[in-house]
């Protein structure tokens, strides 16, 4: 049986604070485990990408207990903010990093720090065997941007898990926005647009982990909108399935985005999705078979764009009931998480048996 050295944030099952790169990595390794490779997890504590000196020092440390040419990849967050203990480490082990963001692309850095993290990442990446990532735009601008060989960088989107169609309501009034309140996330162009929108029935649910009270979590609370705009914290599991299962409407407003697992997550209710047609997310939307849209796409960080998008789904039935026909269409395309194991066990195997 093949075996795979897999680093990850040593957060990776804390559901306090769930993350789709987090979901991602453990479904990935819970799957690899049908595609006969025996994966050794090793998790790392540390304020990755900017960890201090001992936590680099751990993570040295571990992947010299490795023997040489050993199969390892590395969560992205841990690794492209290390190149100097990523780099020694390639020269004798068969590396792969996941990326499933840009360390520059998170908002609220500094231009001087987004430089630097961008710097760290080219070399690490630069230095490695192969970089998966989950989306053929993420893989476009880590070849652009880093100036990396095509067939270096794989792309494996995420799976999703097969669900239950969601009966929403007739007025198509439950909005959700499944997604940690981050301004990445875009949160408050969501809050911002439903103001404008007093005058019609709905409510709207933020689910996700809510970070200590930043300056950006006061002024979402502080919006005149009362019980209709609620942050709800995180859900998982049966929680969260039941939200996707009450849902009308999936409203993702984010500035960036490599994937956008709720996205699909959504789609596999049936529920339609209202998101910026930024980076990957109208791709990951996608079409039906039937060549229709499973939802709306409005421009990233435009509220009156978005407050339109939103009156005209609380107020055009018909649009509701094509976008419903449509998500439920889309539905049936998903691929589940087995693929994502199978694919990336081909490109760690493949590079394995190159190197």
């Amino acid at each position: 049986m093949n075996r795979l050295h897999v680093v990850l944030p040593n957060d990776i099952d804390d559901v306090s604070a769930p993350s789709g790169g987090n979901v991602y990595d453990r479904r990935l390794c819970d799957g690899l485990a049908g595609e006969a490779v025996e994966v050794h997890e090793i998790p790392v504590r540390g304020n990755w990408p900017r960890p201090d000196t001992e936590a680099r020092k751990v993570l040295a440390r571990k992947l010299a207990e490795l023997p040489d040419g050993a199969a390892v990849l590395l969560d992205g967050l841990v690794a492209c903010g290390v190149p100097e203990v990523i780099a020694p480490a390639a020269r004798r082990l068969s590396i792969a990093v996941l990326v499933h963001l840009p360390l520059a692309d998170e908002t609220g850095l500094s231009p001087s720090l987004a430089a630097e993290l961008d710097r760290l990442e080219r070399e690490t990446l630069g230095a490695v065997d192969a970089v998966v990532v989950t989306s053929d735009w993420a893989a476009r601008r880590l070849i652009g941007h880093h100036d990396l060989a095509a067939h270096r960088v794989h792309v494996v989107p995420p799976g999703v898990d097969k669900a239950e169609v969601a009966s929403g309501s007739l007025d198509g009034t439950r909005l959700v926005c499944v997604a940690n309140v981050t301004p990445r996330k875009g949160q408050g162009t969501l809050a911002d647009a439903l103001k404008s929108l007093k005058d019609l029935p709905w409510i709207c649910e933020c689910v996700g982990a809510i970070p200590r009270e930043t300056r950006y979590v006061e002024r979402l609370r502080r919006h005149a909108l009362g019980g209709r705009f609620t942050l709800t914290g995180p859900r998982s599991g049966e929680a969260l399935e039941a939200t996707y299962a009450a849902a009308d409407l999936l409203v993702l407003p984010s500035r960036a985005e490599t994937y956008g697992m709720v996205v699909t997550e959504a789609l596999a209710h049936g529920v339609p999705v209202l998101t910026t047609a930024v980076d990957a997310l109208p791709d990951t939307l996608g079409r039906a078979p039937d060549g229709s849209v499973p939802g709306l796409l409005v421009p990233g960080e435009d509220v009156n764009a978005l407050a339109a998008a939103l009156r005209r789904w609380l107020t055009e039935p018909d649009l509701r009931d094509r976008l419903r026909a449509s998500a439920r269409l889309r539905r049936e395309t998903l691929t589940g998480w087995d693929e994502t194991a199978r694919g990336v066990a081909a490109v760690l195997l493949s590079e394995r048996t190159a190197a």
